[in-house]
């Protein structure tokens, strides 16, 4: 029985090299379990080492003797065929793990967040900035966030009544309507944002007649 204390041992790296079993030294990653053949022509060596067919097939293998498989991953290339805008493109999603981003920007008009994410702040708990939804020149007073979001789509204020926000309505329709643009239809997207906004404002009793 060995009397050794528990905290008596060495921390040198040469003693760790030295316990460490040193049958992983020199792996080079073959299957020695394989059958396949080498696929070079003419080679009749076992393939114990993989590598991927092409940049589009990198789960799709064929299979090599050591020597081969050497001088196959010399040749490769991944972007082998590829413009080099598209090796721009790759390089610059690379950098963000592949994900696309948006850049960061503030319309002047964007108004108040809380607003747009449906979140209403009536005792201000959120703080004056919280429940600000424009400059004080713009917001005149507190209105529910999806008239809110419907006069900002009309470009309108909160100060008008409602005989001028429907002028504004009639206004824009006549600019993004097909019927009246030649049948262009390029705007049909923004004609129903503006179509939904006067929907909320006509009949409520937040704006004088």
């Amino acid at each position: 029985m060995t009397t050794r204390s528990p905290f008596d041992f060495d921390i040198r790296v040469s003693s760790d090299k030295k316990r460490k079993a040193r049958g992983r030294r020199g792996m080079s990653g073959a299957v020695e379990s394989t059958d396949k053949p080498c696929a070079f022509p003419g080679c009749k060596e076992l393939g114990q080492y993989r590598a991927p067919k092409s940049p589009d097939q990198l789960d799709d293998f064929v299979w090599f003797c050591k020597d081969h498989v050497r001088e196959y991953n010399l040749k490769w290339n991944f972007f082998n065929g590829q413009t080099e805008e598209e090796f721009q493109k790759f390089v610059d999603k690379d950098r963000v793990w592949g994900r696309d981003t948006q850049p960061f920007g503030k319309r002047p008009d964007e108004g108040r967040a809380w607003s747009r994410l449906g979140v209403d702040d009536p005792l201000e708990i959120l703080g004056e900035k919280g429940t600000r939804s424009a400059p004080a020149s713009v917001q005149t007073r507190r209105l529910p966030p999806t008239e809110r979001k419907a006069l900002e789509i009309l470009d309108a204020r909160d100060s008008w009544t409602r005989p001028e926000i429907r002028k504004q309505y009639k206004s824009l329709v006549k600019d993004l309507h097909p019927d009246l643009n030649g049948g262009n239809r390029s705007d049909e997207d923004r004609l129903q944002e503006v179509v939904w906004a006067w929907d909320q404002l006509k009949d409520s009793r937040n704006f004088k007649d």
